[in-house]
């Protein structure tokens, strides 16, 4: 049998329950993975709240991120055969797979290599392909984002995405500036790599952001909070300037900062659109094993929870705000 988290009603970390099912067995395109470590992500906790950017299907379960060995392959599975170590990267819907178990039925199409051990190979992918996508892909009528000298402002700076960004920022030359809410994250920012921290409940962020760039402005602001504090992140930026909003955890509406018109671009993007794409994610998946094999990509792993029965615990852990990094469970 496989164990597996699943939950029936909607709500905080107490709805999730352990419950046995039999092993899946894989489809077409289809890989069943033995369970290694699975990366715990914002993504998931909305979504048990529903509050993500798709409805929830009840009865459902959770996870996108996940370490492991092949154990079952499914006709036109492509290059994977059983026993490969390989990570699990977000490219389905959560109605459609989950990760949470000791055995994962996964899209081919979802696996990339795991040249490393199984925590970090489920705290790695969600992250790095979230910076890697609204910094640095180019797109049909766009260069990158970011480029080697500006400066780039990284909300939820503490968070395994918001940690990314700053290496990622980091690794072609940028000026990562990462927000807090206090300085008590200040030091654990610096040290991941931020040239300056902003506590945006002790100081002024626009005065601020204008002081450490000279005056001249933000180039880029990353941001996974949304809601109305874009306006302020608005009054930062340069002329051209450009916001790329990755998530919305203030859950407010987002208003478009007018006052600045024309001279900003904002634009969101969601993951899926680069990982269903085969050729995107082979390119922003050897731009992520580069920067690993390089050492200047090492996920921050926060804490580490053992058993399925501590899925409550870790989902506690997670809307804490608490965390510094990825937080992993181990089946």
């Amino acid at each position: 049998m496989n164990r597996v988290v699943r939950f029936t009603e909607l709500g905080g970390p107490e709805v999730l329950t352990v419950v046995e099912e039999p092993v899946p067995q894989p489809g077409p395109g289809e890989v069943v993975v033995a369970v290694e470590a699975i990366g715990l992500n914002r993504a998931e906790s909305m979504f048990r709240r529903v509050e993500y950017i798709e409805p929830t299907r009840l009865p459902a379960g959770l996870g996108y991120e996940a370490a492991g060995t092949v154990a079952a392959v499914g006709p036109g599975a492509g290059r994977w055969s059983v026993g490969d170590p390989v990570s699990v990267v977000p490219a389905f819907s959560m109605n459609d797979h989950t990760v949470y178990g000791d055995h994962a039925l996964v899209p081919a199409r979802a696996l990339v290599p795991r040249p490393v051990d199984a925590v970090t190979g489920a705290a790695t992918w969600m992250p790095f392909l979230v910076a890697y996508a609204g910094l640095l892909e180019p797109g049909a009528r766009r260069p990158a984002v970011l480029q080697p000298g500006d400066h780039v402002l990284v909300t939820a700076a503490s968070s395994s995405v918001g940690l990314a960004a700053i290496a990622t920022a980091n690794r072609i030359g940028a000026v990562p500036i990462a927000t807090s809410r206090s300085r008590a994250k200040a030091q654990a920012l610096l040290d991941a790599g931020a040239a300056h921290v902003v506590a945006t409940g002790e100081e002024d962020l626009v005065d601020r952001c204008r002081e450490i760039t000279g005056g001249r402005g933000l180039d880029v602001v990353f941001d996974a909070v949304a809601g109305p504090a874009v306006e302020t992140m608005a009054d930062a930026v340069r002329p051209d300037g450009t916001i790329v909003i990755h998530g919305r955890l203030s859950g407010e509406p987002t208003v478009f900062p007018t006052a600045t018109l024309p001279d900003l671009v904002v634009r969101s993007f969601t993951l899926f659109a680069m990982t269903r794409d085969a050729e995107r994610l082979r390119r922003a998946a050897a731009f992520v094993v580069a920067g690993m094999r390089g050492g200047d990509f090492a996920p921050q792993v926060d804490r580490v929870f053992d058993g399925l029965d501590q899925v409550v615990a870790a989902h506690e852990h997670l809307e804490s705000g608490s965390q510094v990094g990825k937080i992993v469970l181990r089946p």
